[in-house]
């Protein structure tokens, strides 16, 4: 307890403002490995006919690579995934299969959309507590192999609550009801999308995305014969060279049947398969290791709100996690704030005044897809290698995670 009190004072004495994050403890919380698949297409990528195990232990195998390190010295795994039934099954097996010991244990998480970072956040705070020193997180989502059939039924004892009701509809429905609400235009939303289509081509063209994809080589099966040979995917299957925001506003609507039917399949993030890993551990240990120190995990913050208006999360939360660390929006180099929907992304961004010379950069969600589960740590990746590039400092990352809860974490990038 003596540990934790001390750290929990290190927080708060040394963690506020930016020049204060900028100070170096051996008790920083310190990433030292965060990359990620190719994101493809649900159904229809290259990925369409890979497992979320199979997904798993490439991921666990790269990490063991490409990482540097002893897999021994991993203190413990987490898994961040949504749809995957019997996840900790899996991520178990596919740990031990990639060569990770039998004395390395595995959880798994799932906040939605926010659970790739709640893996993160949970390793991170496991190392800050000192319980282990070193840590592993994955996210992961298959959506070939487990497609998103919305909420379960309720107890009616359950349903009698309008908001609890509300966690169940689908997320279109909490898209127009965000659009509607805040006025937010189709022609705004398709602007927005065909922002990120060509923010997410041009980053590609110019090879940034090279940095922080590792090639996954995967089972493809043949719709014939049903036989299956080993492919390896190694970019981005979902971005549309060319969107304009005109050709995006002859799509029809997804949802006529909620509010103004403005959101599309155009100006919505894309359904998608894909994986991501972000190793953490001490200041102190990486160093002894002689690991590069890409950056610091500073702060995560998680906030709830309305059901019906899922999608406005991300503008709660990251005013609490720059609030917690001390900074305002004008430390912040990059944010990387889920594009779940236009409607929602595009509300924030107006919401927190945040100019969108800062704000996903390089496209988003819409461009190149949003498997659940491992969207929390894919921005991770994102972020820092293009935070890299421009010698930036603050990275935010932020989502919104559906049933009505927003999350948003701190970064601060290594000199």
């Amino acid at each position: 307890m003596e540990r934790v009190r001390q750290l929990a004072a290190h927080l708060t004495s040394s963690s506020k403002g930016l020049a204060a994050l900028e100070r170096k403890s051996q008790d920083d919380i310190v990433i030292t490995f965060a990359m990620r698949s190719p994101l493809t297409k649900a159904k229809r990528g290259g990925f369409k006919d890979a497992r979320t195990d199979e997904l798993m232990l490439e991921m666990f195998k790269h990490t063991i690579t490409h990482a540097k390190i002893d897999p021994a010295i991993v203190g413990d795994i987490c898994v961040g995934t949504v749809l995957t039934p019997d996840a900790t099954y899996h991520a178990r097996a596919a740990s031990l299969a990639a060569g990770f010991p039998e004395s390395v244990p595995v959880q798994t998480m799932n906040r939605f959309c926010s659970s790739g970072l709640m893996a993160v956040t949970t390793i991170a705070n496991q190392i800050r507590s000192g319980q282990i020193e070193v840590g592993l997180a994955i996210g992961v989502e298959s959506m070939s192999e487990n497609p998103d059939n919305g909420g379960p039924s309720q107890s009616e004892l359950i349903s009698a609550n309008s908001a609890s009701q509300d966690c169940t509809q689908r997320m279109g429905w909490t898209s127009e009801n965000v659009a509607s609400d805040f006025e937010v235009s189709r022609k705004d939303q398709d602007e927005f999308a065909a922002l990120s289509f060509q923010r997410a081509e041009a980053a590609e063209k110019a090879g940034y995305f090279a940095h922080e994809i590792i090639p996954f080589t995967v089972f493809s099966k043949n719709p014939t014969t049903g036989e299956r040979t080993r492919v390896t995917i190694t970019k981005d299957d979902g971005i549309r060279y060319g969107t304009t925001a005109e050709g995006l506003s002859k799509i029809r609507s997804a949802f006529p049947q909620w509010g103004q039917g403005t959101t599309t399949g155009g100006n919505a993030s894309q359904i998608t398969d894909g994986a991501a890993a972000v190793l953490l551990m001490t200041r102190r240990k990486a160093e002894s290791l002689g690991l590069k120190i890409l950056a610091k995990h500073v702060s995560t913050s998680v906030t709830g709100v309305a059901p019906r208006v899922m999608g406005i999360g991300p503008a709660v939360a990251i005013p609490m996690v720059l609030q917690q660390c001390g900074i305002t929006q004008d430390d912040v180099d990059l944010f990387e704030i889920n594009e779940a929907f236009a409607s929602q992304c595009l509300y924030t961004v107006r919401k927190l005044g945040l100019s969108m010379d800062k704000v996903n950069v390089n496209g988003g969600a819409i461009a190149f897809g949003h498997p659940l589960g491992c969207t929390g740590a894919r921005q991770i990746a994102t972020g820092l290698n293009e935070l890299h590039r421009r010698k930036g400092k603050v990275l935010v990352t932020s989502m919104c995670i559906g049933t009505g809860m927003g999350a948003a974490a701190v970064f601060v990038r290594e000199s």
